[in-house]
């Protein structure tokens, strides 16, 4: 078997420790830092290199950390492995994505036990899995966003193969995967590529400290690794598409930017396997250069996901205007019509909360609605909060139909976070279980000081390193067989069937899409070819007048309503949505 590794740091020799046995390895002629070497071996056989006589160290591009990540790599077969089913072909028009945090959608926490769930998601009607990070970081409980090891699967989770097992289930079920992959920085502990090369750079810093050196000298190789790990996803796991983490913090100076190239990569693996890969990019910029084709002088990327759909719709719920919701908490009826039918609130607008302008308009003619992600919720806008508090904390069940109805009708493609669909009580907080005391210490008490700034007291604040703060975050489905949270996911498996069987639904004409509000009123209709969505965010029955002179018919609602007659007025009642149809 051939082992190598990328490591310019070695000054004369580079050791692999195997089963116990050294064997050195010899510098390669042909490729600048690296070093190679031929012994044999097999599937799970343990091993790492030490250089220059040092510690021995995991194989940067480790597949498999069986101990974790200060523990020897193992080798992985991955033909090993008898796939059972074909990935379903599956575009991003027409998706509707499930995002689903593994260690806690399941007691046990595994892959294994999510995919014995996953029939529930195909009744459902989603179409993807959205998985967030699998990489190993130290410790069992974790978000995951503090990964070290890009190539791996974390161990507790079941590492690679229980991941080929979760990709192949779903497939079999019809459900595409995605996986959430973070590039711009990774964990503080257990992080070892700094002993090996250049991966970091002080050019740049990012909210995670020196960045991923993405432009720096020695950058070609770091890029190359980042790549290698996106497609190994795709072609070793079968995985469908991928999540990057907070683009807009990959510092990346040159003229072919990072994800320019790995939009390339994925697109030319799409091609020659003839599947239906994607990149659905977090970015915080307003940018539609990031979504924009290549050949349009874009980066390529196939969707992004839109937080300022998201903080619309928030503030316009709950009333909220802290932070970054105050830009949107001035006229939130007039920022959620916004965000439907131009996609950015912040397209060029002044934004308070940056205290600068931001953003710059999406061309509604040439860019297809299916290029951008809409939510009511997500892991990052409810663990992020001081207490991991759903909407199902603070909103009536008629408020959580009605951001239901604007996700799943509205033009974006929409994604839902675990257990909303039935409106789970469960918090999802933010927990950890860093090994290292120190780092354990460091990040409880800037967790609480964060939110002591926010008037919250300290004992109020979930210690993230408790194990019990992630138990109190595993979802409770004994919810799904009571009232309101049964009538909530009969309501949401609704307007998904909708979505998949009504073409207006999925049309990608954002220029197509027509609104109209009252703000103090707190009624929204929009308008998607022969189909109309109203909600109504008051608490008193909404006189909307729709003009259609008796032609409509109720599709779906979620308190009986009558369609409009001749006077063309829709009497919708308070905390209630409704979709109706011409003719």
């Amino acid at each position: 078997m051939l082992f190598e590794v990328w490591a310019p740091h070695a000054r004369d020799r580079v050791t692999l420790e195997l089963n116990g046995s050294r064997h050195a390895l010899a510098r390669d002629a042909e490729r600048d830092g690296w070093w190679t070497g031929v012994v044999p071996a097999a599937d799970g056989d343990r091993y790492g290199f030490a250089l220059d006589g040092g510690p021995v160290l995991p194989d940067p591009r480790a597949r498999r950390l069986p101990d974790g990540p200060e523990g020897p790599a193992a080798v992985v077969d991955h033909a090993a492995y008898a796939w059972r089913h074909e990935a379903p072909r599956l575009r991003l028009r027409g998706a509707v994505l499930y995002e689903l945090h593994v260690g806690t959608y399941t007691p046990q926490g595994t892959l294994d036990a999510a995919a014995e769930r996953l029939g529930e998601l195909a009744g459902l009607g989603v179409t993807h899995v959205e998985l967030m990070p699998l990489c190993p970081f130290p410790g069992v409980r974790g978000w995951g966003y503090d990964g070290v090891a890009p190539w791996a699967v974390h161990e507790p989770y079941g590492g690679p193969e229980a991941l080929k097992r979760f990709v192949d289930t779903a497939h079999g079920l019809g459900l595409g995967v995605v996986l959430d992959v973070v590039h711009n920085h990774l964990g503080p502990s257990g992080n070892h590529l700094p002993v090996f090369g250049p991966y970091f750079t002080d050019t740049h810093h990012t909210p995670w400290g020196a960045a991923v050196n993405l432009d720096a000298p020695g950058s070609d190789e770091v890029r190359a690794y980042f790549l290698g790990s996106a497609l190994a996803w795709l072609r070793d796991y079968r995985i469908d598409g991928l999540r990057l983490d907070a683009v807009h913090a990959l510092a990346d100076t040159r003229a072919l930017h990072f994800l320019e190239e790995l939009s390339e990569a994925v697109d030319e693996l799409a091609k020659e396997q003839g599947r239906q890969h994607f990149l659905i990019a977090e970015s915080d910029l307003c940018d539609p250069r990031t979504t924009t084709p290549r050949t349009l002088g874009g980066l390529g990327v196939h969707a992004q996901w839109n937080d300022d759909f998201h903080h619309a719709l928030h503030t316009a719920l709950t009333g909220e205007s802290q932070g970054y919701y105050a830009d949107f908490a001035r006229a939130p009826m007039a920022a959620l019509a916004k965000t439907l039918t131009h996609v950015f609130f912040h397209d060029g607008t002044y934004s308070a909360f940056r205290g600068r302008h931001h953003g710059r308009p999406v061309d509604r003619g040439r860019t297809p609605a299916h290029r951008f992600l809409a939510y009511a919720q997500t892991h990052d806008q409810i663990g992020n909060r001081a207490l991991g508090d759903r909407l199902s904390a603070s909103l009536s069940p008629g408020l959580l139909a009605c951001a239901a109805a604007l996700v799943l009708t509205g033009p974006s493609v929409p994604m839902l976070f675990m257990g909303e669909e039935w409106g789970a009580t469960t918090p999802w907080q933010y927990f950890t279980d860093h090994t290292d005391p120190e780092l354990a210490e460091a990040v409880r008490k800037g967790r609480r000081r964060e939110f002591a700034a926010h008037g919250w007291a300290e004992d109020e604040v979930p210690d993230p390193q408790d194990p019990a703060t992630r138990d109190r975050s595993v979802l409770d489905r004994s919810e799904r067989e009571r009232n309101p949270h049964r009538r909530l996911l009969a309501w949401y498996r609704e307007l998904i069937a909708l979505r998949r069987t009504l073409p207006d639904l999925t049309d990608p004409d954002l220029a197509g899409v027509k609104v109209a509000f009252d703000e103090e009123a707190r009624w929204l209709v929009f308008r998607r070819g022969d189909l109309r969505v109203a909600v109504n965010l008051g608490r008193e029955t909404a006189a909307i007048p729709l003009g259609s002179h008796g032609r409509d018919r109720v599709l779906a609602a979620w308190e009986r309503v009558t369609a409009p007659g001749a006077d063309g007025v829709l009497r919708l009642p308070g905390e209630s949505a409704v979709v109706l149809a011409d003719g």
